[in-house]
């Protein structure tokens, strides 16, 4: 009963993404079914942190990575704290848990180099090729997620004033600034977009006119950046991180940046520094009188 409540929370007044709320079920209906099974316990609202203890001890030997059993871990913690707000149970069984250690994840952002050569091979022949073309250059021009770009309405763009509404997590609406190549680009776009027959209202669609989707996104950025980059990760979010790192290389202010990002604290976006602080160490090193 309580799973239920505490979802349409999610989504109702944390106003969470339905991909966000199924995650939290999956994760705490796993958890029920483990105490089922484990402890004969049907209900997980009075749980002791040593039955969870066991199932991270199970997950462990399940070879589940130390980050995804932290994620999970998560789940179970905020399930709990919603708990003690609305009077269920006092105290947070996972309120002195550690997480496990986890190795930390290095994303290596792309070179402009490699990002103007992806653009100059993109022809502008054709609708596929037009509307690829504008994918890369407003993951790379605007750092915006992946969903963020799936969800454009047409009436989120303004070629006026060369800006794009975006709704990011928890439905909070921001505006991003275009560069004047992209505003042609979606010039271009929209004219090819009204030869294919469809009503739908959302920027990108496909051949027959309906919505685009993540896996198709992330199979044309894989497939472009293959062809000119040696690097292990080629996705969409890597080029959020390389729009993240260049802007902060050439001196962008970190809270300008958050706000491009979407981002709701910048202990976010300072993800993105290491590039530029290994930058500003070869300067100072370079620099200092006492380096030599």
């Amino acid at each position: 009963m309580y799973i239920k409540h505490f979802l349409d929370y999610l989504s109702l007044e944390k106003k969470y993404s339905k991909h966000t709320v199924l995650a939290y079920k999956t994760d705490l209906i796993a958890f029920k079914d483990f105490c089922a099974v484990e402890f004969d316990q049907e209900e997980i609202e009075n749980i002791h942190y040593n039955q969870i203890r066991s199932w991270i001890v199970c997950l462990v030997n399940q070879n589940i990575s130390n980050r995804s059993i932290n994620r999970k871990i998560s789940s179970l913690k905020t399930f709990y704290k919603y708990l003690q707000k609305i009077d269920v149970i006092k105290i947070n069984p996972l309120s002195k848990h550690k997480s496990l250690k986890t190795q930390k994840k290095i994303e290596v952002p792309f070179s402009s180099d490699e990002v103007e050569e992806v653009l100059n091979k993109i022809s502008d022949n054709d609708f596929l090729s037009v509307r690829n073309k504008l994918v890369v250059e407003l993951f790379y021009s605007t750092g915006m997620r992946r969903a963020e770009l799936i969800n454009i309405k047409l009436l989120d763009v303004n070629i006026e004033t060369k800006a794009i509404k975006v709704l990011g997590k928890r439905n909070k609406e921001r505006l991003v600034p275009l560069l004047p190549s992209v505003v042609k680009t979606i010039q271009v776009y929209l004219s090819i977009r009204e030869t294919i027959n469809s009503s739908n209202d959302y920027l990108f669609i496909t051949e027959k006119g309906n919505k685009i989707y993540e896996t198709l996104v992330y199979r044309v950025i894989n497939r472009y950046f293959s062809e000119v980059s040696t690097k292990i990760k080629k996705s969409p979010h890597i080029l959020r991180h390389t729009f993240a790192t260049q802007l902060l290389n050439q001196g962008a202010d970190l809270n300008s940046v958050k706000e491009l990002l979407g981002h709701s604290s910048l202990a976010s976006t300072q993800v993105y520094t290491h590039n530029n602080l290994e930058q500003l160490k070869q300067v100072f090193n370079k620099a200092h009188p006492r380096s030599k």
